[in-house]
């Protein structure tokens, strides 16, 4: 259950992806951290679909990983013991991961065996099956995500990941859809190690219309979580996103500091944060496993934001990291503007790879 879906539960008024969807409707200002745009007003085109965008956004992945698949099926009449090693290994280098890949080809045997015989036309639509089927076990083991918010106590969010993964601007981007969706929002700039990281947080949550908490650079990130958290809840926020910094994944000491916010946030408000969500780059492939690996180590990681997937062919990633840790993608990123950062639907990513059903 995305953030947009706990405020559904939480309040009785529209889903703020909703609401979100109107208002982006009726605005066409873009809002994203770049100077004032001086360019005359175009005449109004049709906006594309929601299905539309993300299957523009996913074009790479679709056409790298499909581009393999025709050369494994070129000149087969079946699918046998040769082909699926062939399967193998296209699902492999499509970055969909070793763990996955194996789940895959072991239920495509099974139905082999149970059917006898398979050609290779039927093969799409038993890779659309078993790929949707892996994405619902993951939303179902998370179907009852996220606590029963209290009302009127702000929403807490840390927001996770590896520098350059694109943390920041995907907090900025949330922010600027919750505003717009009526929510009130506080930002908290808790990565206090980059002066760059700060000011470009400011710069979002200022065109956002969120309020944002900081302190000078290298003061105590949960400190700043602290300050964020009191001053939203005496504010009536109803969403707290917390920045950190862009931990390297392998450095044990620094991510024992994520623990710390956490602990220092729960004497606020108990139970926050509600949600941490780990920001991963898609085009980073396999790196983005062993990033996820190690923070879900050392955090209690409960969302993932996967982004920067309009640019790379590894969007299979999305597979097969929610699959081999549990862990529901709620966001994607695919696009720089603002309402490119979109809420994860497994029906709408299937479509993008698959076409329409």
């Amino acid at each position: 259950m995305a953030l947009f879906d706990i405020f559904k539960r939480k309040k009785s008024e529209p889903a703020a992806a909703e609401l979100v969807a109107e208002q982006v409707a009726s605005n066409a200002t873009e809002l994203t951290p770049t100077s004032d745009s001086t360019e005359e007003p175009q005449q109004p085109t049709s906006e594309p679909s929601q299905q539309e965008e993300i299957t523009e956004g996913l074009k790479k992945t679709k056409e790298g990983f499909f581009g393999k698949l025709a050369r494994a099926v070129a000149g087969r009449s079946q699918v046998d013991e040769s082909f699926l090693d062939d399967l193998e290994e296209v699902l492999i280098t499509s970055d969909v991961g070793v763990e996955t890949t194996v789940k895959i080809i072991d239920n495509i045997q099974a139905r082999v065996a149970r059917d006898k015989y398979m050609n290779t036309a039927e093969l799409n639509d038993i890779l659309r099956d078993e790929i949707a089927s892996l994405l619902q076990e993951c939303e179902e083991k998370h179907e009852n995500f996220g606590l029963n918010i209290t009302e009127g106590t702000p929403y807490v969010v840390m927001v996770v990941g590896v520098n350059g993964a694109g943390k920041t601007t995907t907090i900025g981007k949330l922010a600027a859809q919750l505003v717009r969706a009526g929510k009130k929002v506080y930002i908290g700039a808790a990565d206090t190690f980059r002066a760059a990281a700060i000011d470009q947080l400011q710069v979002w949550a200022d065109r956002a219309g969120a309020t944002m908490i900081r302190q000078n650079m290298g003061s105590d990130p949960a400190s700043v979580a602290f300050d964020t958290l009191k001053s939203a809840v005496a504010n009536n926020a109803d969403v707290v996103l917390i920045d950190t910094a862009g931990r390297l994944h392998n450095k044990v000491g620094l991510m024992n500091e994520l623990a710390k916010i956490r602990n220092v946030m729960g004497k606020i408000i108990p139970d926050a944060p509600h949600e941490v969500m780990l920001v991963l780059d898609g085009s980073t492939g396999q790196n983005a496993f062993e990033q996820a690996r190690q923070f879900t180590a050392a955090t209690k990681v409960n969302s993932l934001a996967i982004t920067k997937l309009d640019g790379t062919a590894k969007g299979g990633v999305v597979i097969g990291i929610s699959d081999q840790f549990g862990i529901p993608v709620h966001y994607i990123g695919i696009g720089e503007g603002v309402d490119q950062l979109k809420i994860f639907d497994r029906k709408e990513y299937v479509n993008a790879l698959f076409g329409n059903k």
